[in-house]
Protein backbone atom coordinates (compact mmCIF):
# COMPACT_ATOMS: atom_id res chain seq x y z
CA UNK A 1 0.00 0.00 0.00
CA UNK A 2 1.08 3.43 -0.49
CA UNK A 3 2.94 5.77 1.67
CA UNK A 4 0.51 7.53 3.50
CA UNK A 5 -2.24 5.13 4.17
CA UNK A 6 -4.97 6.29 6.19
CA UNK A 7 -7.42 4.06 8.48
CA UNK A 8 -11.02 4.95 9.86
CA UNK A 9 -11.43 2.66 12.09
CA UNK A 10 -15.32 2.96 12.92
CA UNK A 11 -16.03 0.20 16.05
CA UNK A 12 -19.83 -0.65 16.34
CA UNK A 13 -20.46 -2.27 19.61
CA UNK A 14 -22.44 -4.72 19.95
CA UNK A 15 -23.35 -5.30 15.83
CA UNK A 16 -23.53 -8.69 14.66
CA UNK A 17 -24.63 -10.10 11.07
CA UNK A 18 -28.19 -11.90 12.15
CA UNK A 19 -30.72 -12.51 10.06
CA UNK A 20 -32.66 -10.92 7.52
CA UNK A 21 -35.82 -10.71 9.93
CA UNK A 22 -37.21 -7.03 10.36
CA UNK A 23 -39.15 -8.92 13.35
CA UNK A 24 -36.14 -8.91 15.49
CA UNK A 25 -33.12 -7.34 13.58
CA UNK A 26 -33.39 -3.49 13.34
CA UNK A 27 -30.59 -4.04 10.49
CA UNK A 28 -33.23 -5.68 8.47
CA UNK A 29 -35.75 -3.15 9.23
CA UNK A 30 -34.72 0.36 9.21
CA UNK A 31 -34.07 2.45 6.18
CA UNK A 32 -30.28 2.76 4.76
CA UNK A 33 -30.62 3.72 1.46
CA UNK A 34 -26.56 4.58 1.73
CA UNK A 35 -25.41 1.50 3.37
CA UNK A 36 -28.00 -0.46 0.54
CA UNK A 37 -26.17 1.09 -1.74
CA UNK A 38 -22.76 -0.30 -0.95
CA UNK A 39 -24.12 -3.10 -0.60
CA UNK A 40 -25.82 -3.45 -3.89
CA UNK A 41 -28.96 -3.62 -2.21
CA UNK A 42 -28.58 -6.01 0.19
CA UNK A 43 -28.75 -5.09 4.30
CA UNK A 44 -25.94 -5.66 7.18
CA UNK A 45 -27.31 -9.08 7.69
CA UNK A 46 -25.49 -12.43 7.52
CA UNK A 47 -27.03 -13.39 3.97
CA UNK A 48 -25.07 -10.33 2.73
CA UNK A 49 -21.30 -11.14 3.80
CA UNK A 50 -19.43 -12.06 1.70
CA UNK A 51 -19.86 -9.13 -0.83
CA UNK A 52 -17.53 -7.00 -2.83
CA UNK A 53 -18.74 -3.89 -4.84
CA UNK A 54 -18.12 -0.78 -6.40
CA UNK A 55 -16.56 0.45 -3.42
CA UNK A 56 -17.20 -1.44 -0.35
CA UNK A 57 -16.44 -5.18 0.99
CA UNK A 58 -17.84 -7.04 3.62
CA UNK A 59 -16.66 -9.76 5.30
CA UNK A 60 -18.11 -11.75 8.19
CA UNK A 61 -15.53 -12.49 11.41
CA UNK A 62 -16.23 -14.95 13.75
CA UNK A 63 -16.39 -13.41 17.79
CA UNK A 64 -16.53 -16.88 19.25
CA UNK A 65 -12.96 -17.60 18.63
CA UNK A 66 -13.38 -21.13 19.85
CA UNK A 67 -14.20 -20.17 23.42
CA UNK A 68 -17.39 -21.63 25.07
CA UNK A 69 -20.10 -19.25 26.12
CA UNK A 70 -21.03 -15.92 24.74
CA UNK A 71 -18.57 -13.36 23.70
CA UNK A 72 -18.62 -10.29 25.85
CA UNK A 73 -17.29 -6.79 25.27
CA UNK A 74 -13.68 -6.67 27.35
CA UNK A 75 -11.91 -9.58 25.70
CA UNK A 76 -13.33 -9.18 22.50
CA UNK A 77 -12.59 -5.55 22.29
CA UNK A 78 -9.11 -6.57 23.78
CA UNK A 79 -8.55 -8.89 20.25
CA UNK A 80 -9.07 -6.28 18.24
CA UNK A 81 -6.48 -4.14 20.16
CA UNK A 82 -3.88 -6.70 20.40
CA UNK A 83 -4.61 -9.23 17.23
CA UNK A 84 -4.45 -11.75 20.85
CA UNK A 85 -6.97 -14.71 21.15
CA UNK A 86 -7.74 -13.18 24.56
CA UNK A 87 -10.51 -15.13 25.69
CA UNK A 88 -8.79 -17.78 24.67
CA UNK A 89 -5.80 -17.68 26.45
CA UNK A 90 -7.93 -16.76 29.74
CA UNK A 91 -10.17 -19.57 28.83
CA UNK A 92 -13.34 -17.33 29.25
CA UNK A 93 -15.06 -14.43 27.64
CA UNK A 94 -14.82 -11.08 29.91
CA UNK A 95 -17.01 -8.23 30.17
CA UNK A 96 -18.28 -5.33 30.02
CA UNK A 97 -15.00 -3.84 32.06
CA UNK A 98 -11.89 -5.13 31.73
CA UNK A 99 -10.71 -7.26 34.80
CA UNK A 100 -6.61 -7.40 36.13
CA UNK A 101 -6.04 -10.21 33.54
CA UNK A 102 -7.66 -8.60 30.35
CA UNK A 103 -5.91 -4.96 31.38
CA UNK A 104 -2.87 -6.63 31.55
CA UNK A 105 -3.01 -7.63 28.02
CA UNK A 106 -4.22 -4.00 26.66
CA UNK A 107 -1.12 -2.40 28.81
CA UNK A 108 1.10 -4.89 27.27
CA UNK A 109 1.24 -3.37 23.65
CA UNK A 110 -1.68 -2.53 22.11
CA UNK A 111 -2.70 -1.21 18.41
CA UNK A 112 -2.49 2.37 19.72
CA UNK A 113 0.82 1.92 21.23
CA UNK A 114 2.37 0.00 18.68
CA UNK A 115 1.32 2.39 15.84
CA UNK A 116 2.86 5.31 18.07
CA UNK A 117 6.17 3.62 18.48
CA UNK A 118 6.46 3.57 14.64
CA UNK A 119 5.92 7.38 14.49
CA UNK A 120 2.25 7.16 13.31
CA UNK A 121 -0.57 9.84 14.53
CA UNK A 122 -2.87 8.07 16.30
CA UNK A 123 -6.41 9.40 17.98
CA UNK A 124 -9.39 8.37 19.60
CA UNK A 125 -11.69 11.17 18.18
CA UNK A 126 -14.71 10.15 20.56
CA UNK A 127 -15.58 13.10 22.99
CA UNK A 128 -15.97 12.24 26.78
CA UNK A 129 -17.74 14.93 29.16
CA UNK A 130 -16.85 16.32 31.61
CA UNK A 131 -18.73 13.93 34.31
CA UNK A 132 -16.62 10.91 32.73
CA UNK A 133 -13.32 12.33 33.50
CA UNK A 134 -14.82 13.01 37.19
CA UNK A 135 -16.09 9.79 37.63
CA UNK A 136 -12.67 8.08 36.45
CA UNK A 137 -10.32 10.52 38.95
CA UNK A 138 -13.14 9.25 41.77
CA UNK A 139 -12.77 5.61 41.36
CA UNK A 140 -16.98 5.56 40.78
CA UNK A 141 -16.38 4.02 37.05
CA UNK A 142 -13.06 2.04 35.60
CA UNK A 143 -12.17 2.53 31.83
CA UNK A 144 -13.66 0.27 29.30
CA UNK A 145 -10.98 -1.64 27.30
CA UNK A 146 -10.83 0.93 24.32
CA UNK A 147 -9.79 4.31 26.35
CA UNK A 148 -7.44 2.21 28.95
CA UNK A 149 -5.85 0.70 25.54
CA UNK A 150 -5.67 4.64 24.55
CA UNK A 151 -4.96 6.28 27.74
CA UNK A 152 -2.36 3.42 28.60
CA UNK A 153 -0.61 4.17 24.64
CA UNK A 154 -0.29 7.73 26.09
CA UNK A 155 -2.68 8.81 23.63
CA UNK A 156 -4.89 11.64 25.07
CA UNK A 157 -8.89 11.04 25.47
CA UNK A 158 -10.89 13.59 23.74
CA UNK A 159 -12.53 16.78 25.84
CA UNK A 160 -15.51 18.84 26.26
CA UNK A 161 -13.36 21.71 24.70
CA UNK A 162 -11.88 19.25 21.94
CA UNK A 163 -15.46 18.65 21.13
CA UNK A 164 -16.14 22.74 20.93
CA UNK A 165 -13.28 23.37 19.07
CA UNK A 166 -14.07 20.23 16.22
CA UNK A 167 -11.16 18.01 17.12
CA UNK A 168 -13.59 15.21 18.46
CA UNK A 169 -17.05 13.82 17.84
CA UNK A 170 -19.79 12.99 20.56
CA UNK A 171 -20.95 9.51 21.13
CA UNK A 172 -24.27 9.88 19.25
CA UNK A 173 -22.15 11.87 16.58
CA UNK A 174 -24.64 15.08 16.42
CA UNK A 175 -23.62 16.16 20.24
CA UNK A 176 -27.74 16.05 21.16
CA UNK A 177 -27.52 14.29 23.77
CA UNK A 178 -24.85 16.66 25.41
CA UNK A 179 -27.41 19.30 25.16
CA UNK A 180 -30.45 16.78 26.31
CA UNK A 181 -28.94 14.35 28.92
CA UNK A 182 -25.44 16.26 29.84
CA UNK A 183 -26.96 19.68 30.04
CA UNK A 184 -24.08 21.12 28.41
CA UNK A 185 -26.06 23.32 25.56
CA UNK A 186 -22.25 25.08 24.92
CA UNK A 187 -21.60 22.05 22.55
CA UNK A 188 -22.22 22.21 18.95
CA UNK A 189 -25.16 20.38 17.08
CA UNK A 190 -23.58 18.85 14.15
CA UNK A 191 -26.46 16.73 11.65
CA UNK A 192 -25.65 13.45 11.03
CA UNK A 193 -24.48 14.46 7.08
CA UNK A 194 -22.32 16.68 8.70
CA UNK A 195 -20.56 14.42 11.90
CA UNK A 196 -19.46 12.42 8.64
CA UNK A 197 -18.12 15.13 6.59
CA UNK A 198 -15.68 16.09 10.40
CA UNK A 199 -15.15 11.97 10.66
CA UNK A 200 -13.33 11.96 7.17
CA UNK A 201 -11.75 15.70 8.05
CA UNK A 202 -10.92 14.05 11.22
CA UNK A 203 -9.45 10.88 9.87
CA UNK A 204 -8.00 12.51 7.05
CA UNK A 205 -5.14 14.33 10.05
CA UNK A 206 -4.49 10.89 11.34
CA UNK A 207 -2.78 7.49 10.55
CA UNK A 208 -5.21 5.81 12.38
CA UNK A 209 -8.32 7.41 13.62
CA UNK A 210 -10.93 5.35 15.94
CA UNK A 211 -14.03 6.15 17.05
CA UNK A 212 -16.36 4.12 19.17
CA UNK A 213 -19.74 4.15 19.05
CA UNK A 214 -21.39 2.48 22.06
CA UNK A 215 -25.14 3.44 21.25
CA UNK A 216 -25.94 0.30 19.88
CA UNK A 217 -24.91 -2.05 22.08
CA UNK A 218 -27.34 -0.06 24.45
CA UNK A 219 -30.12 -0.18 22.26
CA UNK A 220 -29.39 -4.51 22.10
CA UNK A 221 -29.74 -4.92 25.83
CA UNK A 222 -32.74 -2.69 25.99
CA UNK A 223 -34.47 -4.51 23.05
CA UNK A 224 -35.83 -1.30 21.86
CA UNK A 225 -36.40 -1.77 18.54
CA UNK A 226 -37.73 1.48 17.30
CA UNK A 227 -34.36 3.25 19.41
CA UNK A 228 -32.27 0.84 16.91
CA UNK A 229 -33.84 1.51 14.01
CA UNK A 230 -33.23 5.67 14.73
CA UNK A 231 -29.98 5.08 15.80
CA UNK A 232 -29.02 3.10 12.73
CA UNK A 233 -30.93 5.66 10.31
CA UNK A 234 -28.54 8.00 11.39
CA UNK A 235 -25.66 6.35 11.24
CA UNK A 236 -26.57 5.45 7.60
CA UNK A 237 -26.57 9.72 7.14
CA UNK A 238 -23.19 9.54 8.86
CA UNK A 239 -22.14 7.28 6.41
CA UNK A 240 -23.61 9.07 3.51
CA UNK A 241 -21.38 12.15 4.84
CA UNK A 242 -18.34 10.08 4.78
CA UNK A 243 -18.41 8.55 1.77
CA UNK A 244 -19.28 12.45 0.36
CA UNK A 245 -15.84 13.56 1.53
CA UNK A 246 -13.20 10.30 2.04
CA UNK A 247 -10.35 9.67 -0.65
CA UNK A 248 -10.83 6.28 -1.29
CA UNK A 249 -7.22 6.21 -3.18
CA UNK A 250 -5.58 6.73 0.14
CA UNK A 251 -7.29 5.31 2.86
CA UNK A 252 -9.55 2.43 3.86
CA UNK A 253 -12.50 2.73 6.62
CA UNK A 254 -13.02 0.00 8.91
CA UNK A 255 -16.35 -0.84 10.24
CA UNK A 256 -16.60 -3.86 12.93
CA UNK A 257 -17.65 -5.19 16.10
CA UNK A 258 -16.85 -6.98 19.19
CA UNK A 259 -19.20 -9.33 19.72
CA UNK A 260 -23.23 -9.91 18.72
CA UNK A 261 -26.30 -8.11 20.22
CA UNK A 262 -28.34 -5.31 18.71
CA UNK A 263 -29.09 -7.93 15.27
CA UNK A 264 -31.20 -10.17 17.66
CA UNK A 265 -33.73 -8.42 19.38
CA UNK A 266 -35.72 -11.49 20.64
CA UNK A 267 -32.86 -11.25 23.57
CA UNK A 268 -31.04 -9.03 26.13
CA UNK A 269 -28.24 -10.89 25.75
CA UNK A 270 -25.32 -11.07 23.39
CA UNK A 271 -24.89 -13.31 21.06
CA UNK A 272 -22.83 -16.16 19.03
CA UNK A 273 -23.65 -14.10 15.59
CA UNK A 274 -20.49 -13.80 13.46
CA UNK A 275 -19.76 -9.31 13.22
CA UNK A 276 -19.70 -7.69 9.83
CA UNK A 277 -16.20 -6.08 8.53
CA UNK A 278 -17.03 -4.01 6.17
CA UNK A 279 -14.51 -2.18 4.16
CA UNK A 280 -14.51 1.02 2.28
CA UNK A 281 -12.27 2.03 0.29
CA UNK A 282 -10.57 1.12 -2.79
CA UNK A 283 -10.26 -2.33 -4.52
CA UNK A 284 -6.65 -2.92 -4.07
CA UNK A 285 -6.86 -1.81 -0.25
CA UNK A 286 -10.15 -3.34 0.56
CA UNK A 287 -8.15 -6.55 -1.27
CA UNK A 288 -5.10 -6.43 0.53
CA UNK A 289 -6.50 -5.71 3.75
CA UNK A 290 -9.13 -8.69 3.79
CA UNK A 291 -6.45 -11.29 3.07
CA UNK A 292 -6.65 -14.06 5.82
CA UNK A 293 -9.50 -11.82 7.30
CA UNK A 294 -12.04 -15.04 9.06
CA UNK A 295 -11.81 -14.20 12.43
CA UNK A 296 -11.46 -10.60 15.41
CA UNK A 297 -7.49 -12.18 15.66
CA UNK A 298 -7.04 -10.82 12.30
CA UNK A 299 -8.15 -7.34 12.44
CA UNK A 300 -5.10 -5.88 14.25
CA UNK A 301 -2.48 -7.63 12.26
CA UNK A 302 -4.24 -6.10 9.09
CA UNK A 303 -4.07 -3.04 10.26
CA UNK A 304 -0.52 -2.97 11.44
CA UNK A 305 0.39 -4.24 7.64
CA UNK A 306 -1.13 -2.02 6.23
CA UNK A 307 0.36 1.53 7.85
CA UNK A 308 3.69 0.84 6.94
CA UNK A 309 6.95 1.98 8.96
CA UNK A 310 4.96 0.59 12.42
CA UNK A 311 6.84 -1.24 15.13
CA UNK A 312 6.79 -4.64 15.31
CA UNK A 313 3.72 -6.86 16.03
CA UNK A 314 3.98 -7.51 20.15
Amino acid sequence: MSIGMKILFLFLDGVGLGENDPAINPLAKAEMPVLRGLLGGGALVAASAPWHGARASLLSLDANLGVPGVPQSATGQAVLLTGINVPAAMGYHYGPKPNPEVAGYLRNGNLFSQLRQGGKRVSLLSAYPPRYFEAIRSGRRLYSAIPLAATSAGVNLMTLDDLVSGRALAADFTAQAWHTHLGLPQTPLLTARQAGLRLAELAAQNDLAFFEYWLSDYAGHHQDMDGACRLMQDFDQVLAGLLEAWDDQSGLVLITSDHGNMEDLSTRRHTTNPVPALLIGSAEHRQRFAQHLHDLTHVYPAIMRSLPGNAPNP
